[in-house]
Formats: C-alpha cells, sequence, structure tokens
C-alpha cells in the first residue's frame, strides 16, 4: 500500500526546491527485470568530443566487476507520483535496453536495479542507501520531486555517489553528486514569464501547491514580473493533493475581473479540479491564458484535452519536436510500450541522462565514480530535444520550448530559443544568489561562487 504524503513532510524535505504532477495510485514491484524486447536505433548520436580520453584509474569498490555494470533506478512506482515517475523509469529502461542490444558499456552489459520510493521521501533516502551499500550501484538515475531530491542529497554526499536527475526544478542548488538533466529555471520558468509578458497580458495570479517547488518558483516569478513591469495581483497556494479550489477560482476572478495571465505550479489532483472548476467558471483561455510548468502530455491525458486545450506550458521537449532523433525516440518507446504511449520531457531527459553516463563512462574507461564525474564534463549530444551539452555546473544546455495544448492532447509548440540556453542554477532575480555561479571543474570554485565583476 502506498504511503500517504503529509505536508509535513514536504515541509521538512523540501528546504529549497520542486515536484510535480497527477495523483494516481498504482503497483509496483521492488526490482524490474532487464525487457527483452527489441529496440530501434537508438534516438540519440554522440557529438563530436575532442577533449582527450582519461587515463584509467584504479577502480573503487563500487566500480563494476564480472560482465554486468549495475546501475540503480530509483522512482515512485507507487503513490502519488507514481502516474509521472512510472513513465520515467520506461524512458531509462529503454535507454538501457538500446545500449545493451548495442554492446552495452566498456564491453559489459547494464543491470538495472528498479527500486520504489513509494512517494515517501523518507522511503527514497533509505532506498539510495540500499542500491549503493548493497547493490553496490555505480550510478543512480532518479527522482521527480525537489523534496525527494533534497531527501536522498545528504545520502549521495555522504557516500561520494552520483545521481541524475531528470526533472526540471527551481534551482538554487549546484551539487558535485548530481548531474541535472532537467530545465534550471532560466531554461523554463524565467523565458515563459517573458513570453507571457510579451504575449498575454502584465497581471499574473500565482497559485501552486504548498511546498518547496511552487513556493520557491513562484519567489523568482514575483521578482522577475516586478523587474520587468508586470503586476502580481494575487497568490495562492493548496495542500498537495487538495481539490479544494473553489475559492481559488474565486479569488482569480476577483483579483482578474476582466482576464489576465494564471502561473500554475499546482501539482497532483489539484490539477484535475482546478482546470476543470476554471473551465465550468468560464474562465477560458482566450481571456484568463495558464502557463503550467508541471504538466505534459502525460498529464494532459490523465486530466482531459477538453479542460486543457488552448493553455500553455513551458518545457524543453514536446512529443512533437521536429528532428530525426526524436523521430526514432517516439517509435522506439511506441514500439515497446504501446502505440497508445506518450513521450513528454522528464521521460526525454531520463532517456538522455542514460546515454550521458555511457558516454562519460566510455570516456574514463572505468565505472570509478570520480573519474566518471569528472569525463562527464562537457559530454554532448545530439537527443531527442536537439544538441545538448554537459556544462561545469552539472546542468545542461537546452532549447527552450512554450506549447499549447491542442485538440489531440500534444502541444503545438509556439515558442521556441534559436539554440540550447546556458543553465543558470543560483538565480539572478532573486537577491541571496545574485551574482553567484557554479563550477566543479575548478575545485577553487565548486558548487558556489561569486564572479567578479570586470
Amino acid at each position: 500500500m502506498s504511503r500517504e504524503i503529509s505536508r509535513r513532510k514536504f515541509i521538512l524535505y523540501g528546504s529549497a526546491t520542486l515536484g510535480t504532477t497527477i495523483l494516481l495510485k498504482a503497483c509496483g514491484s521492488n526490482t524490474t527485470p532487464t525487457a527483452q524486447t527489441p529496440a530501434a536505433t537508438p534516438a540519440v548520436t554522440p557529438a563530436p568530443n575532442t577533449t582527450p580520453a582519461a587515463t584509467t584509474p584504479t577502480a573503487s569498490p563500487v566500480a563494476a566487476t564480472g560482465d554486468t555494470i549495475k546501475v540503480g533506478i530509483l522512482h515512485s512506482l507507487s503513490g502519488t507520483m507514481a502516474i509521472s515517475e512510472k513513465s520515467v523509469v520506461d524512458a531509462e529502461q529503454l535507454a538501457i535496453e538500446e545500449i545493451n542490444k548495442s554492446g552495452g558499456v566498456l564491453g559489459k552489459q547494464i543491470q538495472p536495479i528498479v527500486e520504489d520510493g513509494a512517494s515517501d521521501w523518507p522511503t527514497f533516502a533509505e532506498k539510495a542507501k540500499k542500491l549503493i551499500d548493497q547493490d553496490k550501484v555505480v550510478a543512480i538515475f532518479g527522482c521527480w520531486t525537489s523534496a525527494s531530491r533534497k531527501a536522498v542529497l545528504p545520502v549521495f554526499e555522504e557516500k561520494k555517489h552520483m545521481l541524475w536527475y531528470p526533472v526540471q526544478y527551481e534551482g538554487q542548488e549546484c551539487s558535485n553528486n548530481i548531474f541535472y538533466t532537467g530545465a534550471a529555471p532560466n531554461q523554463q520558468i524565467e523565458p515563459s514569464v517573458d513570453w507571457l509578458l510579451k504575449k498575454k497580458g502584465k497581471e499574473f495570479f500565482l497559485i501552486g501547491s504548498d511546498y518547496v517547488f511552487p513556493r520557491t518558483a513562484n519567489t523568482i516569478i514575483k521578482a522577475q514580473v516586478q523587474a520587468k513591469g508586470g503586476k502580481i495581483v494575487g497568490e495562492d497556494y493548496l495542500p498537495l493533493g487538495s481539490t479544494e479550489v473553489t475559492q481559488i477560482i474565486s479569488k482569480i476572478k476577483q483579483a482578474l475581473p476582466n482576464g489576465g495571465v494564471i502561473y500554475n505550479t499546482l501539482n497532483g489532483d489539484s490539477n484535475v479540479a482546478f482546470f476543470k472548476q476554471l473551465k465550468d467558471a468560464g474562465l477560458t483561455p482566450d481571456k484568463y491564458p495558464t502557463m503550467s510548468v508541471s504538466i505534459a502530455e502525460e498529464e494532459v491525458k490523465a486530466i482531459g484535452v477538453d479542460y486543457l486545450k488552448g493553455h500553455y506550458a513551458a518545457w524543453n521537449y514536446f512529443q512533437t519536436v521536429d528532428t530525426p532523433e526524436n523521430k526514432k525516440f517516439v517509435e522506439a518507446f511506441k514500439a515497446k510500450y504501446g502505440a497508445d504511449r506518450v513521450t513528454n520531457d522528464p521521460m526525454e531527459a531520463a532517456y538522455i541522462a542514460v546515454y550521458l553516463w555511457k558516454q562519460a563512462v566510455e570516456k574514463a574507461k572505468t565505472t570509478d565514480i570520480e573519474a566518471v564525474r569528472k569525463a562527464a564534463l562537457g559530454q554532448t549530444l545530439v537527443a531527442p530535444e536537439g544538441k545538448v551539452t554537459l556544462d561545469n555546473n552539472h546542468h545542461i544546455y537546452k532549447t527552450v520550448r512554450i506549447g499549447e495544448v491542442g485538440d489531440d492532447g500534444l502541444f503545438k509548440i509556439v515558442s521556441a530559443s534559436t539554440a540550447p540556453v546556458k543553465p543558470i542554477p543560483w538565480n539572478q532575480f532573486v537577491a541571496e544568489t545574485k551574482g553567484y555561479s557554479c563550477d566543479w571543474s575548478d575545485p577553487s570554485k565548486g558548487g558556489k561562487f561569486l564572479v567578479k565583476k570586470s
């Protein structure tokens, strides 16, 4: 039985970050065998890298032995977050299967060990310890919410291990033990606010679930809107999973009687109730456009297209991205999991994380964690979303995209950056972190340093 997520736990484990999506209870076993379905041609292409390969160091105690390389997959297969995280597991398994069928890594097959975080943050920490200490994995691909990431961060830092985290988040973090393949705020939140100010209006009402990601995101949005001449006319929060949205709808109508922008960081079942009541109240996207940062193709399917059509979301990847690599990715995913399945941003970010790790291992010529950590810096990949590059701050350059929900439940891309955007973990609209940066290629700088003005 899934564990209930309490508001107290979100606050306890979220003193700086993220989260997202629809409430659905699902069962999942603690281990999942490697799938045997034939895989399509991999949907990624290593970009040219002229950096010399590292010499082979002595392997650490967790370096691979025998004929397999063990990696951990740690997501919620049950509880509130299962609807979103299960699909991320599917994408990671697809990447591992493709790699294994093309010869593996260093001539060895990847053996994924899957654990269920059960949408419970202490469980995530326990399972991370188990994967590292008992299973001796060489890397872990995992987490969705910032609450879960914050819960496991001390484990990875204490054990000097490696987490690949695939979801957009609120920034304000730059750990040497995490590679972040989702968006930083300047690659999702900030450009979406700029687009709204230019295209949809100057008055914003902010709504969100009551935990760290929405509150931190809204802190950034308020500073940005104010700096650019807009106005925040209201801000309100719901406990995660609450469907009591009637009062929020009333507050929006009162604060924006003639229409305006709704910026949505709600998660869980709250989104279902919110969009249904928003439509029932006559607040349609032509006058009340809503921008969401935690609703993707999977959530549109669950909530219902009729309630979301015409509203917007900001991501770096949509299933409708027109690249050869994305066509291969979507075809391979549907061939393996079903023609009715959809792909989305966190799934793609998880998929490419496995390939970026593979490239780093091959460059290092070992699975030794410290060697792979160094070799990962600067890795490039022609991904389904476009070219990505792993920066020295452990985040990746990503193309920014804004999509509008169409009749088919997919997103019509209405705006995209002309080139991949450099990630900025420490937010430059927030006074406490303005001027700070991160560079793990230079030990004297590390996770947070003040940039000297020229």
